[in-house]
């Protein structure tokens, strides 16, 4: 919490200078004046004077002028800090000659994530493996395994449900499979929990695979990311236990965040790990963020203002281009402890309703051309996805407007997809629990072996 007081006061002081009411004023330079607020050209004027008040907090060591160094260093400083535990935190040797989906590590944690689940279970296992990252580099992530009690007595291998939690976050402590292996601490996600999907799956027999999509980078919204280590997992999944799980079919569900990973894993089977085209049988995706475009316009300054900001630097873990954009004042948030910090932390600045200009060194970040292309990028156009998807959003959603949603689905109908799609009554919360049964009961029908049918 001294990290946000940290920040707001920061923010607080800088936009109090720029409107010149602070008594403390530094003399504004004769070549740019104090800006002053409805003027033309406000907000690149604060953005100027945020860098001539505020010093860069990197020291890249470099010859003064060299931007590649100085990304460079930049880019290490706001990764997200160690944990303590070796199997979130080490990256291991070689693992360029791994294949994706090989598994690194296997560590029983029953123990602790027995009392979270809240249901009998015969194991919690947690899994890491090789993945690749948004780039295509090699990379690893986690994801645990839980497996109930009972005996599986329907047809077949045990089906699998792969629950992408929305993780939102930018430190490793929050992802769920930290808190399995931890147990429950400050940074435990309520949304790890509620609604009950793993519990509710597990009472059915089947078992839940619990992917920590962000990656070790912690690069909430980014959808490559997220497909890999999503995909990656299944295979980690059928190669730690093939007796169990070699044959299974395996559905995929997420909401919000967790419907970002599930977005990046159905457009990805065929790329990236056409072998579960047919071990795949559906997924479902709801309170879609598929367009960042859209997003730029309900969620930059308003309420959900950290929350989008917080994505927008994330998403820069994987792709530099971004952070190279970030004036000091970014910088400096960036590179302090609110680079670990979760969801219910980094959501407070939204308070302030500020755009996401404030932190940028560039005109109309928004509308860019850097903005154009991480748009184009993350949209993830024109690539078909090779399960059928249930796709559903809030009618009255602001933030995550249902039109990103719609547009999905219409995509994957041009493209010969299978896909439905529901509009469900209430914004981003409400729509979580009014479009949450319909769904569930879609990817039961999937794992019971009946085919999904197309409304394209």
């Amino acid at each position: 919490m001294r990290s946000v007081r940290v920040l707001v006061s920061s923010i607080v002081l800088l936009c109090s200078f720029a409107v010149g009411t602070a008594a403390a004023d530094p003399p504004p330079t004769p070549e740019l004046p104090v800006p002053q607020p409805g003027s033309p050209g406000f907000l690149p004027d604060i953005q100027r004077w945020i860098d001539q008040i505020l010093p860069s907090p990197i020291q890249s060591g470099a010859a003064a002028g060299d931007a590649e160094a100085e990304l460079a260093a930049l880019h290490a400083a706001v990764l997200p800090s160690p944990v303590g535990d070796t199997m979130f935190d080490e990256w291991p040797e070689g693992l360029a000659e791994r294949v994706p989906g090989e598994l690194l590590a296997v560590r029983d944690i029953t123990a602790t994530a027995g009392p979270l689940t809240l249901v009998p279970l015969r194991s919690a296992t947690l899994l890491k493996f090789r993945t690749s990252d948004a780039q295509g580099r090699p990379s690893f992530a986690t994801a645990t395994l839980i497996v109930p009690a009972a005996d599986w007595t329907g047809p077949g291998d045990r089906p699998v449900l792969v629950n992408n939690l929305p993780i939102d976050a930018l430190g490793r402590a929050c992802t769920p499979g930290y808190t399995l292996s931890h147990g429950l601490t400050l940074d435990t996600n309520m949304t790890d929990f509620f609604p009950p999907t793993t519990q509710l799956a597990a009472l059915r027999g089947y078992a839940v695979l619990v992917p920590d999509h962000e990656g070790p980078w912690m690069a909430y919204a980014e959808p490559y990311m997220a497909g890999h280590a999503v995909l990656d997992s299944i295979r980690a999944m059928r190669g730690f236990d093939p007796a169990s799980f070699g044959a299974s079919p395996v559905a995929m569900t997420g909401y919000s965040g967790g419907a970002i990973a599930t977005h990046g894993a159905a457009k990805l089977i065929e790329p990236y790990a056409p072998e579960l085209a047919e071990v795949i049988v559906g997924a479902a995706l709801g309170g879609v963020p598929a367009d960042f475009e859209i997003l730029s316009r309900s969620m930059n300054a308003n309420l959900a203002s950290g929350v989008f900001m917080a994505a927008t630097f994330a998403i820069g873990r994987e792709r530099p281009e971004i952070l190279a954009a970030m004036n000091n004042l970014a910088r400096w948030v960036a590179t302090s402890p609110m680079k670990d910090q979760c969801i219910s932390v980094f959501a407070l600045p939204g308070a302030l309703h500020l755009p996401i200009d404030i932190g940028a060194n560039i005109t109309d970040p928004l509308r860019s051309e850097l903005a154009t292309d991480i748009y184009e990028i993350t949209r993830m156009a024109g690539m078909r996805s090779a399960t059928p998807l249930y796709i559903y959003n809030g009618e009255q959603e602001f933030w995550i407007p249902a039109a990103g949603a719609r547009n999905l689905y219409n995509e994957q109908c041009s493209l010969g997809a299978n896909a439905m799609y529901r509009s469900v009554f209430g914004e981003h919360v409400i729509g979580a629990v009014t479009g949450y049964p319909e769904a569930m009961l879609w990817l039961d029908e999937r794992l019971q072996g009946v085919p999904a049918r197309s409304e394209c």
